[in-house]
């Protein structure tokens, strides 16, 4: 929480130094973001996207030898050996190649897309729970000042007992408020301690500090969102892939239209029958004659490639929409933010009021009790609109790629 506020709400209890950035080192995020199962395997699949790359440049060509050797024996004329080599190898007509290359080409850029995209999805990953852990540490802080308050207040009870101020039946209230407090403190600090976990566990090679950082108060970017919006759809990977692949299906169409039309295999043959007597060598021109099934995988590349298209627009409506929100989530927070702190503002002045009103023997203890709680659950209220409205920020910074995936 805010110094001020904590002294306001601690009145003397201590305060705590006002964080300049409640986010983890950027540089061991970066680690930690490589080093994520998800983005490791997606890097491995570029590799395998490389290797298929080069396997449609190459292409499926290759030479193959063919041999026979035989021994044939012929009625009133004698034994003879005779072989036959035949070596032969299809040839890509012109075109195809450039298409393969393409193909190649497209599915790579389409694996590098999905392998920046996993990167992104495990930086949202961490964040929302790095911000579990803040919002959970916040409120056990909150839940900690809230029982130093009760704990001043019971003894404070406890003397005006002894002087004859208070009854036994106000001390057994303010002791009840006390254990009602200390519960809710458990139940906070466990929160914690879970989110910590979490996020030891998703993330192992990000170092944590001891205790989960403050969060700042939040503002608004510089820049203005809509020039956030616009870098949200301009530096989305999905789009990147989905435009990558409907390019490698439109490609994949072309060549099947093309497979229409089979690439010949073209050899040289030699032979020797009769032992020697026949000795002979030629060309062989191999030509395969497509049919329906040719056709029917033509059919259903274009279809695909139609399909792959409309990805490409159903990806960037969803694009545009995550922008969208993205940005009208972080605005009303902000502004959410700025409400809860006005209304915390007025129940801390009444706060005031009451517990000087109590010293003088004006305010029963059940109003004064009321009023503490009123203010907690509005501190509590606080802070975790607070880390909400700073995760929104954090993730429109995400998103837009100005935050850990500089690219």
């Amino acid at each position: 929480m805010r110094k001020t506020i904590l002294l306001l709400l601690s009145l003397g209890a201590g305060s705590t130094a006002m964080a300049s950035d409640a986010l983890p080192d950027p540089a061991a995020v970066a680690e930690a973001l490589d080093r994520h199962p998800t983005v490791v395997a997606a890097r491995a699949r570029v590799g395998a996207a490389e290797a298929e790359a080069r396997v449609h440049s190459t292409g499926p060509h290759e030479v193959t030898l063919t041999t026979s050797v035989t021994r044939r024996s012929v009625d009133f004329d004698g034994q003879y050996v005779e072989y036959d080599a035949l070596l032969t190898r299809p040839i890509r007509l012109p075109g195809k190649g450039a298409l393969d290359r393409d193909i190649g080409r497209h599915g790579l850029d389409a694996a590098s897309n999905r392998a920046e995209d996993a990167k992104h999805q495990a930086a949202l990953l961490l964040a929302d729970a790095w911000w579990d852990w803040v919002s959970a540490s916040a409120e056990a802080r909150v839940d900690q000042v809230i029982v130093d308050n009760h704990v001043r207040l019971v003894a404070a009870v406890k003397r005006r007992e002894s002087l004859g101020d208070a009854s036994r039946l106000e001390v057994d209230q303010a002791e009840a408020a006390l254990a009602t407090a200390r519960i809710g403190l458990e139940h906070s600090q466990g929160r914690a301690r879970r989110a910590r976990v979490r996020l030891e566990t998703q993330f192992p090679d990000l170092p944590l500090p001891a205790e989960a950082p403050e969060a700042p108060i939040p503002a608004a970017p510089e820049a203005g969102w809509d020039a956030y919006q616009q870098m949200i759809v301009a530096n989305n990977h999905e789009i990147g892939a989905a435009r990558a692949e409907a390019a490698r299906s439109s490609s994949l169409a072309a060549k099947a239209r093309r497979d229409r039309t089979a690439d010949p295999s073209i050899g040289v043959r030699v032979f020797s029958e009769r032992g020697g007597m026949e000795k002979g060598g030629g060309l062989v021109l191999s030509i395969p004659f497509g049919g329906g099934h040719r056709s029917a995988l033509a059919d259903r590349a274009a279809a695909e490639a139609s399909a792959a298209a409309a990805d490409v627009r159903a990806v960037e409506a969803n694009v545009a929409e995550v922008a969208a929100t993205d940005i009208a989530d972080a605005e009303y927070r902000l502004a959410a933010w700025q409400r809860a702190r006005d209304a915390l503002g007025s129940q801390m002045a009444a706060l005031t009021k009451l517990r000087r009103g109590y010293e003088l023997g004006e305010v029963d203890l059940v109003d004064l009790l009321a009023a503490e709680r009123l203010v907690g659950e509005a501190f509590r209220a606080e802070a975790l609109i607070t880390v909400e409205a700073y995760r929104a920020v954090t993730r429109v910074r995400i998103d837009s790629h100005e935050l850990w995936l500089g690219d």
